[in-house]
């Protein structure tokens, strides 16, 4: 995997400026009519999204109505809603009146969350942010949880309406790496990566006893399972219903004794709690894991805290402008105690680089 992958990347310029529109909050109306041009991001967009995106305050309504009406025009040409534009074209937006839109956020909320944000950037360039996630910070919303990465990535919506937008997930206990696409086309070529299995994510994890062979692959098939009020992926049959083909690689780094060993981990696939499912179904759980370990008479050793021990450490991907992007994350605080502890060197070789990509 080293050296597939450069972080060298020269954003290219976008030439269709930002609409005239009022800031967030306030009501009025653009002056005259205005002529944009559909970027490469844009390509593939319907019309009324094409216009949402632009003029994020515009009622949907509004758009709609104006498009009916004929009043907005391609390359000098009436259109319907769910038209298709194409980089290149010109798209004509007649004077619209943008209502007041209440605000997401107060001034300073906004201000701590941005500031947040850049606090945990690993890498940004126009078009792809790679953040260091925090163990216990959810990545989307779900029952009851009102705090999540992808809630905060609303106040980076750009001039022309365009937020960031999540590429992957992680596990809310997960640390590390979390890639995010800054523009629509960034996003379709991120996905298309993963789908390809281009892309390579590097797991760092502590886990209960030392693995034999000390490298290996793990292959199964795991389905969801509902248990009580939680749910979990449980080893499956071939051609169970719900199941899905799992692989991960795995090598051992470094051993703390024959209680703990820091393994390097490879997912092929990307399965819900794949890793965790995965270390837990070979013996070998990881450590602070609430769902998977369920090892007894095990003692955690003194002075290390028993949360998730498991980092996405490393994400190598092709960039949606050619290039690539390859960023590590550091050990997360209770991570580095552990290693600390154990006396274990987080510069170590990985052996794990040399693990087969499929």
């Amino acid at each position: 995997m080293s050296g597939t992958f450069s972080k060298q990347f020269t954003p290219t310029a976008d030439p269709s400026p930002p609409l005239r529109s009022a800031p967030r909050g306030q009501g009025s109306a653009h002056s005259g009519v205005q002529n944009v041009n559909v970027t490469d991001d844009e390509s593939g967009m319907r019309v009324d999204r094409f216009l949402q995106a632009r003029i994020p305050d515009l009622s949907f309504t509004r758009i709609q109505r104006a498009i009916r009406k004929g009043e907005v025009r391609v390359n000098g040409r009436r259109v319907d809603a769910n038209d298709r534009l194409e980089p290149g074209q010109t798209v004509r937006i007649p004077p619209l009146r943008v209502a007041p839109a209440p605000r997401i956020l107060g001034d300073g909320a906004a201000d701590k969350t941005l500031e947040f944000l850049k606090s945990i950037t690993l890498y940004e360039d126009a078009a792809v942010l790679v953040l260091n996630k925090p163990m216990g910070l959810a990545v989307q919303g779900g029952s009851g949880t009102t705090r999540h990465i992808d809630g905060m990535l609303e106040v980076m919506r750009d001039a022309r309406g365009q937020r960031p937008r999540l590429v992957h997930r992680l596990d809310k206990d997960t640390a590390g790496c979390l890639l995010v696409a800054k523009t629509r086309f960034a996003a379709a070529a991120l996905a298309k990566s993963f789908r390809s299995r281009s892309a390579r994510k590097i797991y760092w994890a502590l886990v209960a006893g030392v693995p034999k062979p000390r490298q290996g692959r793990i292959s199964t098939f795991l389905a969801k399972e509902q248990r009580e009020e939680e749910s979990i992926m449980r080893i499956a049959r071939h051609g169970e219903e719900g199941a899905s083909h799992a692989v991960t690689y795995y090598a051992v780094v470094d051993t703390a004794g024959p209680s703990l060993a820091w393994l390097s981990l490879k997912p092929v696939t990307g399965r819900t709690h794949q890793l965790r499912a995965h270390m837990a179904h070979i013996g070998h759980p990881i450590i602070g894991d609430a769902k998977y370990f369920s090892r007894e008479n095990w003692q955690l050793p003194g002075g290390m805290q028993n949360r998730l021990h498991l980092l996405a450490r490393r994400i190598a991907v092709p960039h949606p402008r050619g290039g690539g992007v390859d960023v590590t994350a550091p050990l997360p605080p209770h991570m580095q105690q552990s290693w600390n502890l154990l006396g274990l060197d987080a510069t170590r070789y990985d052996p794990i680089e040399q693990a087969p990509a499929d």
